[in-house]
């Protein structure tokens, strides 16, 4: 089965032809003093028919070519661009700053190429596990290709809003919000790494549009407000039970320490139920929450 689809005519920037504009202004300062003078020179004469005549055409052919002078005029400030169309084609890009001139019957088209910061709006999107979470960017992004940017798309800057959400939704749904165990590259704890994977997704969507992106960022992540507090329970229950593995192998070793050295130095000799009592005694003072309150044997090892 074919596809009955035209392609789209893909544009490529170039060059304009354009001239400076200050030497026209002064081609054109020069032709209107030339025209004003004629003018009062002929009112100030006796001229006959045939004079008046020639005077009418020319003084006509002039006011037409400051006319044409007068409109091929047009101004580019630093990192802006005109595009040069003849009837509807596409005939260059100028990039020159100053004041330019074109034939009057050319159009122009005025782009800037300055860097743009966008913040995106706040949308709601499902991470790797499935939670649901907000995600908020800030894109620097910039015209390279003025053709494209003109010609290709609709409206650049509403496709770069909309592109730049669709990035935000497909990066949120590849990594998960958070990875308590620090095994997996997660949002929260992963920025930079995130951020060029976005940006990367970003350039990708873009490109066609001929604009690139700078520098990208995450300024809002957070779970959704439906399950804020249930994941707020959860990464406290994560982080206890994390806390009390670090304790008990904490207390495990220090166990281990103690009865080899007392073993090792001969302090005291301790059978297996004596040894068990004392791991036990140990694993209560080290791993309890609350200060413990000794209580002294004043008599003998067995009572």
């Amino acid at each position: 089965m074919t596809d009955s689809h035209a392609p789209m005519t893909a544009s490529l920037e170039r060059r304009a032809w354009s001239t400076s504009g200050y030497l026209i202004f002064v081609a054109f300062l020069a032709l209107l003093g030339l025209t004003i003078w004629r003018i009062i020179a002929f009112a100030g004469s006796n001229p006959d028919d045939s004079a008046v005549f020639g005077f009418l055409v020319s003084t006509g052919l002039s006011v037409l070519a400051l006319i044409i002078l007068a409109s091929g005029f047009y101004m580019i400030q630093p990192n802006q661009a005109a595009a040069i169309t003849l009837f509807g084609s596409y005939s260059g890009t100028d990039r020159s700053t100053g004041l330019r001139w074109v034939w009057p019957w050319m159009g122009k088209t005025k782009i800037s190429v300055r860097a743009n910061n966008l913040v995106s709006d706040k949308i709601k999107v499902n991470d790797l596990r499935g939670n649901p979470i907000e995600m908020a960017a800030q894109v620097v992004w910039r015209v390279t290709d003025t053709a494209q940017a003109l010609y290709d798309v609709d409206d650049y800057k509403a496709f770069v809003m909309v592109q730049i959400e669709a990035a935000v939704r497909t990066i949120g749904s590849r990594y998960p919000y958070d990875d308590f165990t620090h095994s997996e590259v997660t949002l929260r704890g992963n920025h930079d790494e995130v951020g060029v994977e976005l940006r990367k997704e970003l350039i990708a969507r873009l490109t066609m549009a001929g604009i690139t992106v700078d520098e990208c960022g995450f300024t809002h992540l957070a779970y959704a407000q439906e399950i804020a507090g249930a994941m707020l329970r959860r990464q406290q229950a994560e982080a206890v039970v994390a806390a009390r593995k670090t304790l008990v192998e904490g207390a495990v070793g220090m166990v281990e320490m103690a009865l080899a050295m007392l073993s090792e130095k001969g302090v005291v000799h301790l059978d297996d139920e004596r040894k068990a009592a004392m791991v036990s005694n140990l694993m209560v003072v080290l791993c309890g929450e609350r200060d413990t309150q000794p209580v002294v044997n004043t008599g003998s090892l067995y009572q």
